[in-house]
């Protein structure tokens, strides 16, 4: 497959990619101990992962993934939340890119694969 630098192509394969590349998308970057720990840099998001956000008003804060949108590639942590207007609470959504992994759910043999694999 040919890279390209164009915006618009990159865009197009974004929008277009299919599941199993979507969840590779959803990758952000790990914390500088699971970097030393696993020798890889990022590794794709899953639900229940610690993270901690890196930008925007909610910085600083250390939470679980509650939950990712593949088709907007956005995911949503716990204690992130902006109050609407009538006084309800809705989920922020943050870029895997604006997020730090600090703790990793290692419940899946494939994962623990991944992570060991160079």
């Amino acid at each position: 497959m040919m890279k390209t630098v164009q915006p618009r192509k990159n865009r197009k394969r974004a929008y277009n990619a299919p599941t199993h590349k979507r969840h590779i998308m959803m990758s952000a970057p790990l914390s500088p101990v699971l970097r030393e720990k696993y020798g890889k840099r990022s590794i794709p998001l899953r639900v229940g992962d610690t993270v901690k956000v890196l930008r925007g008003n909610f910085k600083g804060k250390t939470e679980k993934v509650a939950s990712i949108d593949l088709k907007r590639y956005v995911v949503f942590v716990t204690g992130v939340a902006l109050k609407k207007a009538n006084g309800e609470e809705a989920p922020r959504p943050l870029a895997p890119s604006n997020v730090q992994i600090t703790e990793l759910v290692l419940e899946d043999k494939k994962r623990i694969k991944a992570l060991e694999r160079k």
